[in-house]
C-alpha cells in the first residue's frame, strides 16, 4: 500500500499527537515499524521507478518527474511472475507520464490527455498495454485531488456522470492540477480512495475465490492522495480546525534561506509544483485539510486491512505501507517538494507487517531501493534469478528489530535531480543516524550539514564552523563513495 508525498510526522503512530490514523496507528503495532525511512529521490517518478526496480534514479534513468520508465529494465514484478505469482496494480503508479522536452508524442499509457481528450494512438481504456512493468492486471487513478482520470473516471462516469464531467472540465485548465486547493463535490463514497479501496479488497475477493488458481499474488495498491491540491470530502474538510494548526519552527526560516548561495534562486520557481513560498493561513488551511484527506485515507487503508484479515490472508501474506516521498508542509515557508535540503521531503513511512515476525519499532536506517530485494529474500527467490539490485537485504532488521547490533546501513543516499521545465539542477543528499549533509552541482566547497539530533528543524548549518570540518570531510567522502559504488545496468536506460 502506497500513498504520495506522505510525510513521516502525520501519522499518530509517528508521534503526532493532532492527526488520526487509527487503523494505520493499528497496522504499526502489528507490524515492524521503521522510523528512520528515506526515499532515494523526493520526486514521485524516480522514487517510484527505485520501489519498483531496486535500482538509483542514475542507473534507472528515471532522474526527474517526466522521464518514463524504460520497459527493458527488469522489475520486481517481472521476477514474481516468472516465479509463479499473479500480479496486479490498482490506483496510482506514475511510470510513464511523459513531460516536455522528455519522449514528447510518446504513446504513453498514463497519457492525461489520452486519457481525458484524445484517445487517438494512445494505450488507454481497452487499449491498456498489459503486461504493465510486470503487473498482469491495471486499474489506474491517474492526477490528484480532484482532478483525474485514468480508469478512474470512468468508475465515475458510471456512478455519477455529472461529476465525471465536471472532471473533464476541470482538466482544461491545468491550474487545477497544480493548485494548492481545488474544490470539487465528490462526495466521500465517490473520491478516488474510495475507488483505490474498493478494487484493491476486489481483486483479494476474486483470488479468494480461486480465480487465480493456487498463485499467490503480488499486489500494488496506490493512493493519489495526500498530493496536493488537497480539498477533502464530506466531514473531513472540517475534521481539522485551520486556526489549531501548529506551523513548523522554522517556518519563518524563508527569510535566511533567500541568502542561500543556490536555493534563494529557486523558491517559487515552480510554485505550482516545488518550493512554493506560503503565508501562515494558506499553510494552515494546506495542514488542516491534508490532515482531513490522510484521515480519509487511513479510513479506507482500515478496509483493505479488514478485508486481508477476513479472507483469511493475515497468516500468510506481507502486509507493507510507505510512500513516495513526503512535503515541505510549511518548513522553512515553503510548501511541497524541490531541490532543497528540507528534511520532510525525504523522511516517509514504512511499516511491514509480516506473519510469525514480532511487531517493534526499529531505528535502523531503510531506503526505497531496499525494497525489492528484501521482499525477494523473504520470498526465497533464488539471488541468480535476480537482477543487479543495489539495496541491501533488511531481513535481519525485520527479523531481529530492537536489536541495535543489527545495522545494515550506516547511510542513506538520495539523488535529486531536476530536469523539467526551466529546472536544471542536481543534489545529493546523504543521511546518516546523526547527520545530513547535502551538495549542489556547481557550487563546489559549499553544501548544508545539519546536526540531525541537535537541530531537526535544519537552522544552523554546520558547513563553515571549524570544529565540523573533520565531520565535514568524513561526510564529504562518505557521500562521494556511495555515489562511486553505484553499478551500472547494460540496457539502455531510457526507450529512444
Amino acid at each position: 500500500i502506497i500513498s504520495d508525498q506522505h510525510r513521516y510526522d502525520h501519522m499518530g503512530c509517528s508521534g503526532n499527537s493532532v492527526i488520526q490514523t487509527p487503523y494505520l496507528d493499528k497496522f504499526s503495532q502489528e507490524g515492524i515499524h521503521f522510523s528512520e525511512a528515506f526515499c532515494n529521490s523526493p520526486m514521485c517518478m524516480p522514487s517510484r521507478a527505485s520501489l519498483l526496480t531496486g535500482l538509483y534514479p542514475n542507473v534507472h534513468g528515471v532522474r526527474s518527474n517526466g522521464m518514463i520508465l524504460s520497459e527493458k529494465i527488469p522489475t520486481l514484478t517481472e521476477i514474481l511472475v516468472k516465479e509463479g505469482y499473479q500480479t496486479a496494480a490498482i490506483g496510482k503508479l506514475h511510470h510513464q507520464y511523459n513531460v516536455a522536452p522528455w519522449f514528447a508524442g510518446f504513446p504513453s499509457a498514463e497519457s492525461f490527455n489520452g486519457w481525458v481528450f484524445d484517445p487517438i494512438g494512445m494505450p488507454v481504456r481497452e487499449n491498456f498495454p498489459l503486461p504493465y512493468y510486470g503487473y498482469q492486471e491495471v486499474e489506474t487513478c491517474l492526477g490528484h485531488g480532484a482532478t483525474l482520470c485514468g480508469h478512474y473516471l470512468d468508475w465515475l462516469e458510471n456512478r455519477a456522470p455529472h461529476l465525471a464531467e465536471n472532471m473533464r472540465e476541470r482538466w482544461k485548465d491545468m491550474g487545477n492540477f497544480f493548485s494548492v486547493f481545488t474544490d470539487h463535490e465528490i462526495p466521500v463514497e465517490l473520491y478516488s480512495s474510495a475507488y483505490v479501496a474498493e478494487r484493491t479488497i476486489a481483486f483479494l475477493e476474486r483470488h479468494a475465490n480461486g480465480e487465480y488458481g493456487d498463485k499467490p499474488f503480488y499486489l500494488h495498491c496506490g493512493f493519489p492522495d495526500p498530493h496536493q491540491p488537497v480539498w477533502p470530502p464530506g466531514k473531513y474538510r472540517t475534521m481539522y480546525k485551520q486556526k489549531d494548526m501548529e506551523l513548523p519552527p522554522n517556518f519563518h526560516n524563508i527569510e535566511n534561506l533567500r541568502d542561500h548561495r543556490y536555493l534563494g534562486q529557486y523558491i517559487n520557481v515552480m510554485p505550482g509544483a516545488m518550493l512554493r513560498e506560503s503565508t501562515e493561513k494558506e499553510t494552515k488551511k494546506f495542514i488542516a485539510y491534508t490532515y482531513g484527506i490522510l484521515s480519509l485515507m487511513d479510513y479506507h487503508i482500515g478496509e483493505i486491512l479488514n478485508a486481508v484479515n477476513r479472507l483469511g490472508y493475515h497468516h500468510n501474506t506481507i502486509t507493507i505501507y510507505t510512500s513516495d516521498h513526503g512535503d515541505l508542509m510549511g518548513e522553512h515557508g515553503m510548501l511541497f517538494k524541490g531541490p532543497s535540503h528540507g528534511m520532510g521531503v525525504f523522511h516517509i513511512p514504512m511499516i511491514w507487517r509480516i506473519p510469525d515476525l514480532q511487531p517493534a519499532k526499529t531505528n535502523a536506517l531503510i531506503a526505497q531501493v531496499d525494497y525489492p530485494i528484501t521482499i525477494l529474500n523473504l520470498l526465497g527467490i533464488n539471488r541468480r534469478k535476480r537482477p543487479d539490485m543495489q539495496g541491501i537485504d533488511m531481513t535481519a532488521v525485520l527479523e531481529n528489530p530492537t536489536d541495535p547490533s543489527i545495522d545494515p546501513r550506516n547511510s542513506v543516499l538520495i539523488e535529486n535531480d531536476e530536469e523539467v521545465g526551466r529546472l536544471y539542477v542536481r543534489l545529493r543528499h546523504l543521511i546518516t543516524k546523526d547527520h545530513k549533509l547535502t551538495m549542489y552541482e556547481g557550487h563546489p566547497g559549499y553544501g548544508d550539514l545539519f546536526n540531525r539530533k541537535k537541530d531537526p528543524w535544519e537552522l544552523h548549518n554546520l558547513w563553515n564552523e571549524e570544529k565540523y570540518k573533520e565531520l565535514r570531510f568524513q561526510m564529504v567522502t562518505q557521500l562521494l563513495q556511495e555515489c562511486l559504488s553505484l553499478i551500472h545496468i547494460s540496457e539502455p536506460t531510457r526507450p529512444y
